[in-house]
């Protein structure tokens, strides 16, 4: 039935003008895990990507061409994640796993097959390494950059001085939560903070033993790599360990939901660092509602509009639709896979009006330039706390660097 009333309102633009009757359409794929463990973000990301296609075929697609969004579910599971991968590769421009252990099944596939991969905020972390990693795109920070960032934030609130100060990690024992290690302990010995690492086992739910050792070393700014209801524990142990919320900055997987679940008044000083802006005042963000929500089209729940994973739908695909744009305008349809890498590659200080940090994607950087930024929550809203930065980057691509290497001598590139 949804297919029969895409095809309708594909003929009905067609015939009112908006779609040229000789345009191509352009289809993404996001292989998502609908399902299992990362359903915390992809039902919101999944909206928001629907929703901003549709808004842009109201307006014509992209250069005449109409989107078309295809979305399949791998349960988080390699194997399912692979049949997608080869199911849509040679129907999209683009495929999208949104998950780190598909992203790494299908990463070899996509690199033989010359396909443009998307993968932003998971998989791994040295693909924005173009040079190595010619057809896959982050699109933003690695992990390792993230906590730089961070990092580099806490020594400005310190007046340029970490000497003395105690920074404690902490982390979900698993790959995600361990992969900051490394540049934490690297940027120690470079600024002289004191480091403790301070691990929990998954699933999250017990971070007692974690937070009783941290009692004890009372640090100054604590670092914790998580997501989903993981905050909700740190947060509660916080307040029974006696330690302050306005110490602790969390990776970029803190959302509404966890906000709510905490209290508004409670998560009071929390920070966390960010790689788009929150809140519904982007002019994407103000098409998205004018042309949708408020005249009941929406792809979801309205609710979702003011969550940060929303955004971050936005601002994965924001720059994949203009790259697809500048594919089109210069190299013209019918598109491909070159073409689409190359319009990628041409992406040159995009913000989606202010959605996100200015993207600047070249052959060499997949990433983008790795900015981001701290917010604060002040009980009612986040307050951005500076700048967005991309800082240390000298240790970020030496870290970027070592892997990509590693990953080109097991090739054999």
């Amino acid at each position: 039935m949804y297919r029969k009333l895409k095809l309708m309102l594909g003929t009905a633009a067609v015939l009112l003008g908006a779609v040229p009757a000789h345009a191509e359409t352009l289809r993404f794929a996001l292989c998502y895990d609908l399902t299992k463990a990362y359903t915390f973000i992809t039902p919101q990301v999944v909206q928001a990507v629907r929703d901003y296609a549709e808004v842009l075929n109201l307006k014509g697609g992209i250069e005449g061409n109409p989107i078309e969004i295809i979305v399949q579910d791998h349960g988080n599971e390699p194997q399912r994640g692979i049949e997608c991968y080869e199911k849509v590769k040679d129907q999209a421009l683009t495929v999208d796993f949104l998950s780190t252990p598909v992203s790494r099944a299908a990463l070899p596939r996509a690199m033989k097959d010359g396909k443009v991969m998307v993968q932003a905020l998971a998989g791994r972390g040295d693909t924005v390494d173009g040079e190595v990693f010619k057809w896959v795109f982050p699109l933003g920070p690695t992990y390792w950059g993230q906590a730089a960032n961070i990092v580099s934030h806490f020594k400005k609130q310190s007046g340029g001085n970490l000497k003395g100060k105690k920074i404690a990690f902490l982390y979900i024992d698993y790959p995600f939560g361990q992969e900051p290690i490394p540049v934490m302990q690297e940027l120690q010995k470079r600024e002289g903070f004191e480091l403790q690492l301070f691990p929990y086992p998954l699933p999250g739910s017990d971070q007692s033993s974690a937070w009783s050792q941290m009692r004890r070393f009372q640090p100054d700014l604590i670092v914790h790599w998580a997501f989903s209801a993981m905050h909700v524990v740190a947060s509660k142990e916080a307040k029974r360990n006696g330690i302050s919320l306005d110490k602790m900055i969390t990776v970029n997987w803190f959302n509404e939901t966890d906000l709510t679940n905490i209290g508004h008044d409670a998560a009071k000083g929390i920070r966390r660092s960010t790689t788009v802006t929150s809140g519904i005042d982007n002019p994407i963000m103000k098409d998205i509602i004018r042309e949708l929500y408020d005249k009941g089209k929406g792809n979801g729940d309205r609710k979702f509009l003011s969550d940060i994973y929303y955004s971050t739908g936005l601002a994965i695909y924001a720059p994949i639709f203009e790259a697809a744009r500048l594919a089109v305008k210069s190299e013209k349809t019918p598109m491909t896979a070159e073409k689409m890498r190359k319009g990628l590659e041409s992406v040159r200080g995009y913000d989606a009006s202010g959605l996100l940090p200015a993207l600047t994607v070249s052959a060499k950087d997949h990433g983008g330039g790795g900015k981001t930024r701290i917010e604060l929550w002040d009980g009612s809203k986040w307050i951005p706390q500076g700048d967005w930065i991309a800082d240390y980057n000298d240790l970020v691509w030496a870290t970027v660097k070592q892997h990509s290497a590693d990953f080109a001598k097991s090739t054999g590139k």
